[in-house]
């Protein structure tokens, strides 16, 4: 009975074995409507020389999802496209982005890697329900931004930065797109007002180095992180930034922005803060919102704009901080002086203002690490101190008393 028994098993392992190459070539071989949507993306795009891609791209292989660069599969759907290496070396793709891409339903992530793509971003992309990542930065797309990518309901980060795209950013991206989280628009030609209110729990908006216009949505998510739209043309007052306490990150700067600079965003947990070379005016916020203090790293860069007043030291402990051309008027408290000497604050700019003293101790010199410029104020700046950029170098020490006289008395300076 024991041989029988044993024959039987061997015979069954046999079998089991003999079935299993057949079962998974079965799982491996990609759905021919992915195949073809393949082939039509290949037929598209190309190397451009010193860029080998699309090599691998053997449409006589039998199995395209273990081999085809750039490709992930499950139950032999497409579920990942990568396009391009995304190497240091490799100079990426040319051609255009066909709209057969879009056959490809199961896409959960769709990436475009740095190149020479142009031509316009196909509408049909609207149609890949499923996908959570669309990523095709640095190319030369063009033309608008479809509105039908407000469709991917599952959407969770859309990069679209460093093309030539034009128009106006559809609405319902910031208002249909529950999921989304990351939206990087920046370094396009965008133009356009953004919505009066953005609904979707965005934690990273970057929309800089555009032409946006208007103002400011009067209400942010709670939720965002890191907020830019410097180099744009906006204006109006910093509205709609109060009530944003998980703001790490903010960069206005290079806008038309006016009016005061709400206390609220005067915070040590908002360590990265650039309102430079807008319309501000008003002074500086003399309190902060809670009794915590600047740390290491922060860099607070409120210069060039129309400030006035005396200086509070409420910004003294910020690591990097620019206040320079603005309107400051009376002596700098104590604090500042004490933290460049003990090394916290590294960079203190407070060129081209009306200040008439800074507190240095007689005959201490500052860190070597630390940076401190005071000309063009109504005062001398002490013997030794040195820091000042470049573009400061040659001009006058002092402003003229003139100035300096006219400006106390409420009088206009040309």
């Amino acid at each position: 009975m024991a041989k029988p028994r044993s024959l039987f098993l061997f015979l069954l392992f046999l079998l089991v074995n003999a079935c299993r190459p057949s079962h998974q070539q079965d799982q491996n071989k990609i759905s021919s409507n992915d195949l073809a949507a393949l082939a039509a993306v290949k037929e598209s795009l190309t190397d451009i020389p010193g860029s080998n891609f699309f090599t691998t791209w053997d449409f006589t292989s039998p199995d395209p999802c273990s081999t085809f660069s750039g490709i992930t599969c499950s139950l032999s759907r497409v579920t990942t496209l990568t396009l391009g290496t995304g190497l240091s070396n490799s100079r990426g793709l040319a051609g255009f982005l066909c709209p057969s891409v879009s056959n490809l339903t199961e896409l959960t992530q769709l990436v475009l890697y740095p190149g020479l793509v142009t031509g316009p971003i196909p509408p049909q992309l609207g149609l890949l329900r499923n996908l959570r990542v669309l990523s095709l930065t640095n190319n030369r797309l063009k033309g608008p931004i479809p509105s039908s990518l407000s469709s991917l309901a599952n959407l969770h980060t859309l990069d679209l930065s460093y093309n030539q795209l034009t128009g106006t950013v559809p609405p319902g991206l910031f208002t249909k797109l529950a999921r989304l989280k990351v939206m990087i628009l920046a370094s396009n030609q965008l133009s356009g007002e953004l919505p009066r209110i953005v609904s979707a729990e965005i934690l990273h908006l970057d929309l800089k180095d555009n032409s946006l216009t208007g103002t400011l949505p009067l209400r942010l998510p709670s939720t965002i992180r890191y907020l830019s739209a410097s180099n744009n043309m906006m204006w109006g007052p910093l509205n709609g930034l109060q009530s944003l306490s998980e703001l790490g990150f903010l960069d206005l700067s290079m806008n038309k922005f006016s009016g005061p600079i709400p206390s609220s965003l005067l915070r040590p947990t908002l360590s990265s803060l650039f309102l430079q070379r807008n319309n501000l005016s008003g002074g500086v916020p003399s309190s902060l919102p809670s009794s915590s203090m600047y740390g290491e790293g922060s860099i607070v860069d409120l210069s060039h704009n129309s400030l006035t007043g005396e200086l509070s030291p409420v910004l003294a402990a910020v690591e990097a901080l620019f206040l320079n051309n603005n309107r400051l008027t009376g002596r700098v408290p104590e604090e500042y002086a004490k933290n460049l000497y003990g090394g916290s604050t590294k960079t203190l700019y407070l060129q081209h203002n009306y200040i008439t003293g800074f507190p240095l101790e007689a005959g201490s010199g500052l860190p070597d690490t630390v940076s401190l410029c005071l000309t063009y104020n109504c005062m001398v700046p002490p013997v030794g101190v040195t820091g000042c950029p470049a573009a400061s170098h040659g001009e006058q020490l002092s402003r003229p008393e003139s100035q300096c006289l006219a400006f106390n008395h409420g009088r206009s300076i040309p």
